[in-house]
């Protein structure tokens, strides 16, 4: 019965207009959003209804949480669900943002919040996804990634990416995959995070944030900033991470690299 009811609630609020300032809102402030196609942005837009209602949104620091601020973000975390099977990341149940760059406080688990790992605290961060619990994000931070994708760093994408690195209930750079799909995704991306930990120990200049070459987690998470942001970049340097990233998220950035929201 609870099933039926939320599922009929979801359908509901799927139905529901897209308001245009909210529809303003992306087009000035996410450059991804005008390069989908029409049937694209329609599911995102129907997403993000649902996104925005079953999450709690906080405003922190003294951040007056506004419309633009909660659909902006919710854009970008309902993106990179686009073409997957999905539950609106059921493991996400709050979303704290603070105006700018933070030293994480010290966290507190919620209710409905069950965590068991540990969790770094006093720490300057643009994001961070807490294991069993919220993700953290900076708004400024948020809306300059948005608005530049050429520069390959997007917080909601790294941490939202982190979410579904953490959906089979390990942080371990493997979201779930069929078996098929799991043995190519485990041979390109040890060889690619090898390669770039590689490159980052001899300190040359590599083709993604070095910040991948922390762990396995890091590198899915940066790999999935390049993937959606400079795409073309990606493919050309790594076609192989590329593809198995297209075909975990059964989408192709790189064919809408050209795709701009008009002036």
């Amino acid at each position: 019965m609870f099933h039926w009811l939320r599922e009929h609630r979801r359908a509901e609020l799927r139905k529901r207009q897209f308001p245009p300032e909210w529809d303003s809102y992306l087009r000035a402030n996410l450059a991804h959003y005008c390069m989908l196609s029409d049937a694209e942005r329609s599911e995102l837009q129907a997403m993000i209804h649902v996104f925005l209602k079953e999450k709690n949104w906080e405003g922190c620091g003294s951040l007056d949480l506004t419309d633009e601020i909660c659909v902006t973000i919710a854009a970008q975390a309902c993106l990179l669900q686009l073409g997957l099977p999905h539950d609106y990341y059921r493991n996400v149940q709050s979303i704290l943002v603070y105006p700018s760059t933070v030293v994480t406080p010290e966290y507190h688990p919620g209710i409905f919040d069950h965590t068991y790992d540990p969790i770094e605290n006093s720490i300057p961060i643009l994001g961070q996804s807490i294991p069993h619990g919220p993700v953290i994000l900076v708004w400024d931070a948020v809306l300059r990634n948005a608005k530049h994708p050429e520069q390959g760093h997007n917080v909601v994408y790294h941490e939202f990416a982190h979410k579904l690195d953490m959906l089979d209930g390990a942080a371990d750079g493997t979201p779930i995959l069929d078996r098929d799909q799991l043995i190519e995704w485990v041979a390109v991306c040890s060889h690619e995070f090898q390669r770039l930990r590689h490159l980052a120990d001899l300190g040359q200049k590599t083709f993604m944030d070095s910040y991948g070459a922390k762990d396995e987690a890091e590198f899915f998470a940066v790999a999935t900033e390049e993937f959606f942001d400079r795409p073309v970049a990606l493919k050309k340097n790594a076609p192989d991470l590329y593809r198995v990233l297209s075909e975990y998220y059964h989408q192709d950035p790189f064919s809408r690299a050209n795709h701009h929201c008009p002036e």
